[in-house]
């Protein structure tokens, strides 16, 4: 279920901006321009599914520091409640949520969002009140049953979290309960662990991994399932071409699984341990994209980091290919990256720059 438009306003650097996808995005731009900011947003309707909305908006220093910190601009109503609106326009529903600050009290929880109001819509019909699926206000909410009928939530909702991390009863609420699931198996990636000492260089034991983890971790694991359960000759074609004098394998002792890379002029394997960063994050970029499982919706930012400029050739090759099965959201410092992948597959390219401390599209 790809993403066909995405309504983002009062995040960070985003005052209002809405982008419309295509089945591969490449997002580029200078620093500082909202790039990460943009691929926070969108996950944070991932970890509003997870119900963990207010740890991952505290990873941002709580809702204060999330919150556009701009001033109003021409249209904008004076008093209008300042809030934060993500949302989110699938093949089959409309989803908003709307953030706001916590109400003023005597807790010290004082970095806890507020959710003022989150709403679901079947799409396609201009967000008709007939279509509403979900209708939330602070802590009550209304949902369409699987009877078709609209029945009161019958528990108080926490303020903070979104009404996903506290879904009781899924089978009542079969289109609620999609939604979440559609949300949960999105997949970002963004930091590979591939500093000196990490787990990803060490051998870890093994078990059938179609998926690669956030950071990494899991490897060798992952690797090995391409080469027994995925495109293991589309794998190792890539790899060749962006380390054309080198083999990879893995090795296993006592259950321990360590990725090793064979190259020509070396008598023996260098280990996980030995490989360079950009080496093994452009190993973790290859396993990722090329996953047997893989989900409607990825979202990578930078993946060109910590990569020698003779790999983009070989990572844009490996977009493209992965465009096929998933739709993908990449944020990028490197124009060039997307002139690469525009020769394997076409995609739409926005262009941000920061125009008086707010990201916006470049028209020019």
């Amino acid at each position: 279920m790809p993403i066909h438009s995405l309504n983002l306003s009062g995040f960070r650097s985003i005052r209002k901006l809405t982008l419309e996808l295509d089945a591969l995005n490449v997002v580029v731009g200078a620093n500082g321009c909202g790039k990460s900011n943009l691929y926070k947003a969108i996950k944070l309707l991932h970890d509003a599914a997870e119900g963990r909305l207010s740890p991952a908006l505290a990873q941002e220093g709580g809702v204060q520091k999330a919150m556009w910190a701009g001033g109003p601009r021409r249209g904008d109503r004076a008093r209008a409640p300042r809030r934060m609106i993500l949302s989110a326009r699938l093949d089959d529903f409309d989803y908003e949520l709307q953030l706001g600050y916590p109400e003023p009290s005597s807790s010290l929880f004082a970095l806890d969002p507020l959710i003022k109001e989150e709403n679901l819509w079947l799409a396609g019909h201009g967000r008709r009140p007939s279509t509403l699926l979900l209708e939330r206000r602070n802590q009550a909410a209304f949902l369409c049953g699987a009877d078709g009928e609209r029945n009161a939530y019958p528990t108080s909702l926490r303020a903070e979290e979104s009404i996903f991390g506290q879904l009781a009863e899924p089978h009542r609420y079969p289109e609620l309960s999609q939604l979440r699931e559609t949300l949960r198996n999105w997949r970002f990636y963004h930091e590979f662990a591939v500093w000196p000492g990490s787990p990803l260089r060490a051998p870890q034991v093994g078990i059938r991994s179609p998926v690669l983890a956030h950071d990494g971790a899991n490897l060798a694991a992952a690797y090995q399932t391409i080469v027994e359960i995925g495109d293991r000759d589309l794998l190792r074609d890539i790899l060749a071409s962006a380390f054309p004098d080198s083999g990879f394998q893995v090795e296993v002792q006592q259950g321990r699984f360590q990725l090793l890379m064979q190259r020509n002029g070396l008598l023996r394997p260098l280990e996980s341990a030995e490989l360079s960063d950009g080496t093994l994050r452009f190993l973790c970029l290859a396993v990722a994209l090329l996953s047997p499982r893989p989900p409607a919706f990825m979202a990578l930012n930078e993946p060109e980091n910590s990569l020698h400029p003779a790999l983009l050739p070989a990572l844009a090759r490996l977009i493209a290919e992965a465009s096929r099965y998933s739709q993908l959201w990449v944020t990028s410092h490197s124009p060039q990256l997307a002139t690469l992948i525009r020769r394997h597959r076409p995609l739409r390219q926005f262009a941000l720059q920061m125009r008086d401390g707010e990201t916006a599209l470049d028209d020019e």
